[in-house]
């Protein structure tokens, strides 16, 4: 068995949220058959490019005036859900979405992949 601490892992800033790897590629547990990591979705990261990208799971840890939205495109995300502590959403592979968040909101969650390539949307144009 391995161990870590959410606070000892790195935090990636990446363009509209801020990742900590815990497993997979480049992770504080290194793992080539999942990836999990914490999430973080606020004012500091900045607002998030609508996206899609592998199979994910993510559960909500804590949220304040956060809401998911999905759709058939990047211009068409035309079901919002409203987040809370405890939300369990899975996407299936190349579905359109995107976390978002009103004043002082920001949404806290788990990310969980049955894989660890093509995960994120720079990995998908970095493949093309």
């Amino acid at each position: 068995m391995r161990i870590v601490e959410r606070e000892d892992i790195y935090k990636n800033m990446l363009p509209g949220r801020i990742i900590a790897g815990a497993v997979g590629k480049n992770s504080a547990i290194s793992s080539e058959k999942m990836t999990v990591s914490f999430a973080t979705y606020s004012e500091e990261s900045g607002p998030m490019e609508p996206h899609n990208h592998a199979e994910e799971t993510v559960v909500v840890l804590d949220c304040r005036n956060g809401w998911v939205r999905r759709g058939p495109s990047k211009d068409n995300l035309n079901e919002k859900h409203l987040l809370k502590e405890g939300t369990v959403m899975y996407f299936d592979e190349l579905e359109w979405h995107v976390f978002e968040y009103g004043e002082d909101g920001y949404i806290d969650a788990l990310c969980i992949y049955g894989q660890v390539d093509n995960i994120r949307p720079e990995d998908i144009k970095s493949q093309k």
